[in-house]
């Protein structure tokens, strides 16, 4: 079944028209965008002449093709000149989303003796002496690199690592808008896990932590176990944990809502990639017992020998305990919950009839989730997604500010399971009980208490867990 996306602010211009100072064109502009489809956000005079105006006309649509047919439409009014029509979302990319400046200003010459040369020398010399004063005087406190070689972006895939890099510096701005901390964004020219490895190896002198984005899978599996065991830094690989930690999140509060125990519901999960797989291992942490993963041959069971890899074997050695096999219309059925994240279209509403009772979708496929929210409406007790547009968005901008301002906080070797169940522990508990709602199990992206409610449990469970390199009582600048 397929559906007309809406006008949203990704396809968003900016339409500068000069109209003829005759009555009634306004109107004729508005009705012809409103036929095409479009949806105005904002009308502004831009200057006023002796027979004409330039108005500036913002408008969403729904793609880029979308935008074409309104910006015709608009054209073909007679008296009505289109002068020029920008990309709003390209603009904001112009010259890049985040740039570096400077904590202090150097007015004087003392300024600059301080803060470079020959001041600079004795903080050097600190730190050769005790290296762990990097932490406290240099950008290493507070400062996280994004790194990608741009082989799974988005939904985009195997893009490379120039086409990837207005994704990571949105991250960048995620990490400092919504948990105060600096991220750069390093886009690497290779794809052999080796190098990828050697090259945050080489680099990680300068950053408290490393954030892997958008590395494919099974790749990102070995990278990111690689880093763990040889860096003394937090490593975490986003697109797994992040995704697992908000959807844990989700899951416990969807489970209060129909009533039903971790330890009693049968999961069902399609696509087996990073994500799929830390999803699986998250949930199995916290209770569940019976879990299902699909790929696109079927099941995964013990003694699956088609389609396997090492990550697969895994799955199939911890999962799955009554070994069942077949197609995902066979296995979800009698499921509690399913976790796509895999394609559109997957499923359909005769799987979600053959589920138990109350079930719950997390169809995470994006921008396509693998049902749409419409046609489950009615057979589903909750269902979530991975899109802004439908209640209850699984994002990963819930979780891994906050993480890492706790890791950061700490200066924590690494982040272990402990802390990301201690995320996840803490999104879920922002949503009160009175509140809890089939359509709200999961806080806005924009819950200023998110950060701060992760960022202090994940800090209280590295202490716990020995993780944490920072003595309680120590004191931001002390330098003794």
């Amino acid at each position: 079944m397929s559906h007309t996306p809406t006008p949203n602010a990704s396809y968003s211009l900016t339409l500068r028209v000069r109209i003829h100072n005759r009555p009634g064109k306004l109107g004729e502009i508005t009705t012809a965008i409103g036929k095409a489809g479009g949806d105005i956000e904002g009308i502004d005079i831009v200057s006023v002449g002796k027979d004409f105006l330039i108005r500036d006309i913002t408008v969403n649509a729904a793609s880029e093709s979308h935008s074409q047919q309104i910006v015709e439409s608009v054209r073909d009014i007679d008296g009505v000149d289109v002068v020029n029509v920008s990309d709003r979302t390209f603009l904001m990319h112009l010259g890049g989303k985040i740039e570096v400046t400077s904590k202090m200003q150097l007015k004087t010459r003392s300024d600059l003796s301080m803060a470079y040369t020959p001041g600079v020398a004795r903080v050097c010399q600190a730190i050769e002496k005790d290296p762990e004063k990097a932490f406290n005087l240099t950008i290493k406190k507070n400062t996280v690199a994004v790194v990608s070689d741009g082989t799974a972006v988005l939904g985009l895939g195997d893009i490379g690592p120039a086409a990837a890099m207005p994704v990571m510096e949105g991250k960048c701005q995620l990490f400092k808008e919504f948990g105060g901390v600096d991220a750069f964004p390093i886009c690497l020219n290779t794809k052999d896990p080796h190098e990828i490895i050697e090259t945050i190896k080489n680099i990680s002198v300068a950053f408290g932590g490393i954030n892997l984005e958008d590395i494919s899978a099974p790749r990102c599996f070995e990278i990111e176990d690689r880093l763990k065991e040889e860096l003394d830094i937090p490593v975490f690989h986003d697109d797994q944990h992040g995704t697992a930690v908000v959807v844990l999140a989700a899951l416990i509060n969807a489970l209060k809502i129909v009533n039903k125990n971790m330890e009693d519901v049968k999961v069902v999960v399609n696509g087996i990639g990073a994500a799929g797989v830390a999803c699986s291992k998250i949930v199995m942490a916290a209770g569940v017992k019976n879990i299902i993963g699909c790929d696109t041959t079927g099941a995964i069971f013990n003694g699956r020998k088609e389609n396997m890899n090492w990550v697969k074997d895994w799955y199939a050695r911890n999962t799955n305990p009554e070994n069942e096999q077949g197609t995902i219309h066979e296995v979800i059925k009698g499921a509690d919950v399913f976790f796509g994240l895999s394609a559109p279209g997957v499923i359909d509403v005769n799987d979600l009839a053959n589920m138990a009772k109350d079930p719950i979708v997390f169809a995470m496929s994006n921008p396509t989730p693998e049902i749409m929210p419409e046609d489950a409406a009615g057979h589903v007790a909750v269902m979530a997604t991975g899109r802004s547009d439908y209640p209850n968005q699984i994002n990963n901008v819930l979780c891994f500010p906050g993480i890492f301002r706790g890791a950061l906080n700490c200066r924590a070797s690494r982040i272990n399971e402990e802390m990301k169940l201690a995320a996840a522990h803490a999104i879920a508990e922002i949503i009160g009980p009175d509140e809890l709602h089939a359509d709200y199990i999961i806080p806005s992206v924009f819950d200023r208490r998110v950060g701060d409610a992760v960022a202090a449990r994940v800090e209280e469970a590295a202490y716990r867990t020995g993780v944490a390199r920072r003595h309680r009582s120590a004191v931001d600048g002390d330098l003794i």
